[in-house]
């Protein structure tokens, strides 16, 4: 076993990397938040980011954020269950991470292919009468896409949970004259509660900030933080309000971590 020097030793590549990639941007961009565009110290950006437009923009970001970690909760759970009673769980487990090892752009490029009108999917209605359809750049497409995307870091969890439930405290709740619903109700759902809000997290916190997908699958009909953030640094050159909304989000995601994170019964992170 290492002693207390030796590990404060080992200890100084991860402060040195915390600083130089995560403690210092951070700090630079509250710097940048903190400045006009003629780089004087003002709060001209905070008050700007308050006002109507960008609290709109605020609220519809948070709107598509929960359709799509509910959308991904809702598959998620039972499938979950269904791959932890599986004899092919392995398997099945490794079908549905394999899509993450795809670059993010690849898979939205694969659905532009898919949903687009010369696509599959209308070669297809076409064929059956029902003819060509819009499917791209609106709400529907852009919160399918992205629960496809999101999927994977949701049942992961999920998974985690419900797979180290003991077997025998399920079937003591159906020897003592529970059914089904009371068992899931009182046995499933609370032991399995911690993987529900880790995958939460994971789910939500990016989906609040995805500028990729919104750009490509909903043409822009839907502008969340992220594609601002996008825009600001990138075509506006206000790096400012760029920063200020990137701060936001920033507080926020922090927030949803301390309220999703909880600790075992042993004091210990889980």
């Amino acid at each position: 076993m290492f002693d207390k020097k030796s590990r404060s030793f080992f200890m100084i590549p991860y402060i040195i990397w915390m600083l130089m990639f995560v403690i210092f941007p951070i700090l630079l961009i509250l710097y940048y938040s903190l400045h006009d565009s003629n780089g004087e110290w003002s709060l001209v950006n905070y008050k700007e980011f308050f006002g109507k437009t960008y609290m709109w923009m605020t609220f519809y970001s948070f709107w598509y954020a929960f359709i799509i970690t509910l959308v991904c909760l809702i598959i998620s759970y039972p499938l979950a269950i269904i791959i932890s009673r599986s004899k092919y769980k392995e398997i099945l487990l490794l079908l549905l991470i394999l899509p993450t090892w795809i670059n993010i752009l690849l898979k939205t490029y694969a659905f532009i292919g898919l949903f687009g009108k010369q696509g599959t999917i209308n070669s297809f209605l076409e064929y059956i009468g029902v003819g060509t359809q819009s499917l791209l750049f609106n709400s529907f497409s852009f919160v399918f896409v992205s629960a496809y995307i999101f999927m994977p870091f949701m049942l992961l969890p999920i998974y985690n949970a419900v797979s180290g439930i003991n077997k025998n405290v399920i079937d003591a709740s159906y020897d003592l004259g529970a059914d089904l619903k009371t068992t899931f109700r009182k046995i499933i759902l609370p032991l399995s509660m911690e993987g529900v809000k880790t995958g939460i997290q994971v789910t939500f916190i990016p989906a609040l900030s995805i500028f990729m997908i919104t750009r490509l699958i909903a043409g822009n009909k839907i502008i969340n933080l992220g594609t601002a953030i996008e825009q600001h640094f990138l075509v506006t050159q206000n790096v400012g309000l760029g920063s200020t909304i990137a701060v936001f989000l920033i507080l926020i995601m922090a927030i949803i971590m301390i309220l999703t994170n909880t600790k075992n019964k042993l004091g210990g992170r889980k």
